[in-house]
């Protein structure tokens, strides 16, 4: 008898101790989550803060600061950690960088970078160890279309193609029947005149020639001394950086702008760019983009106000396209509340979220390859009161897909834009 109940002692002592144990695993597990999704949420954001692109990559930090330095750093009971790390415009450093923040830093997520070239690097890193990764800016195509990666997503930023198919209609609108072309010879390029141009032809219109110029051409004349022997009705600009005032300047110098009517990509007339020309050598000029400084709308005015007043000048696109990054990542933040470590339901929340009002316009949202989906400004060089130079809206386009008039199925089909593809057949 008493060697029974000894062994039912041991026996319910055995139980007791499992369930205790039981309960110390289930609560250590929860301390363990429960510090995970309480602890800071992490961000690396990379941008070229010297190199080719560091003027473009400054105004990009400040843009994304100015929106955290309004919301607070802190989202969903959880403090907010930005790590900014230079690209130096340079792939090899940018993977570098994006590794050190995954492995060392542990951030929760990557956001930034601005050329092609990093961040294709950074977007195959980050399908390699599966980090979210955003793009305020980085507009290769195929990023969102033929080879894109379920956890890379363009938040604010745009699919190269996409900008310019506005414009075309628009030019079709004015009676533009023939184009020619002029833009750097480099994918961009390729890209954004080949939107252009297969809006154009689909529309009606004719391609009458193409000038391609290497990166930095200093001497437009051989190109510009072209153009009339092509009789346009109209001249397409794809120009970035330093050749975008080259050739606005050399456009007017040469006596161009009283023989063509000039349109433009989003960064041939960027505030970076006009804000150093002379009123003679922009005013006019027409241009397509998700963004116009100049635009009569509340969340626009506010954002370039507080801008202006933070920095002194008026903010450039990769100022406006931080500040929504900052915007659509926030809400998303909040959907989850805050639970950024479950990848998948953020990133669906990312995917899933409208934003009302931006810096970008209204309604912005993403479709189903991670791309917004935009109401695109056509706009016109104009003069404030104060005489600086803006792009004020004077048309718009709704729902602007990165598919054009076509079908996802049917664009996947035809080749990517290059040089030998340029939305038409030849």
């Amino acid at each position: 008898m008493t060697k029974r109940r000894s062994i039912m002692n041991r026996r319910h002592f055995l139980q007791t101790a499992g369930a205790a144990g039981a309960l110390t695993l289930v609560s250590g597990n929860l301390r363990m989550a429960l510090a995970q999704t309480s602890g800071p949420i992490r961000i690396g954001f990379l941008a070229p803060l010297t190199g080719t692109a560091a003027s473009a990559g400054r105004e990009l930090v400040d843009g994304w600061n100015l929106y955290w330095q309004q919301a607070g750093m802190e989202l969903a009971g959880r403090k907010v950690e930005v790590i900014v790390e230079d690209d130096a415009s340079s792939p090899d450093t940018a993977l570098q960088k994006a590794r050190r923040l995954v492995q060392q830093q542990k951030v929760h997520m990557l956001v930034g970078d601005i050329l092609a070239n990093t961040g294709l690097a950074v977007a195959e890193y980050a399908k390699g160890t599966g980090t979210p990764y955003f793009m305020p800016v980085v507009a290769a195509d195929d990023l969102t279309q033929r080879t894109r990666i379920p956890n890379v997503l363009r938040v604010a930023g745009f699919a190269a193609s996409q900008m310019t198919r506005p414009l075309a209609d628009w030019c079709l609108k004015q009676g533009y029947k023939r184009v020619v072309t002029i833009g750097q010879d480099y994918t961009f390029g390729h890209e954004q005149a080949g939107g252009f141009i297969q809006n154009f032809t689909q529309g009606g219109g004719t391609l009458a020639g193409q000038l391609w110029h290497p990166l930095n051409t200093a001497d437009f004349s051989p190109y510009l001394g072209q153009i009339p022997s092509f009789s346009p009705d109209v001249v397409l600009a794809i120009e970035t950086g330093a050749d975008a005032a080259r050739l606005l300047k050399q456009w007017y110098s040469f006596g161009m702008k009283q023989q063509f009517p000039l349109v433009t990509s989003q960064n041939t007339t960027d505030q970076s760019i006009i804000r150093n020309l002379l009123p003679a050598e922009a005013l006019g000029i027409v241009s397509s983009a998700h963004y116009a400084e100049g635009a009569d709308d509340p969340a626009v005015k506010q954002f370039v106000d507080a801008y202006e007043k933070e920095f002194k000048i008026l903010p450039a696109i990769f100022a406006a396209e931080g500040f929504t990054a900052g915007l659509w990542i926030a809400d998303a933040i909040k959907k989850v509340q805050g639970n950024v470590e479950d990848i998948p339901a953020f990133l669906d929340a990312v995917k899933s979220t409208t934003i009302p009002d931006s810096p970008l316009g209204q309604n912005l949202h993403m479709d189903d390859y991670g791309n917004p989906i935009y109401n695109i400004y056509i706009r016109e060089v104009v003069e404030r009161p104060d005489g600086k130079l803006v792009n004020a809206v004077i048309d718009s386009y709704a729902e602007v897909s990165q598919f054009g008039n076509l079908s996802p199925e049917e664009y996947l089909k035809q080749p990517p834009f290059s040089r030998d593809f340029q939305g038409v057949a030849k």
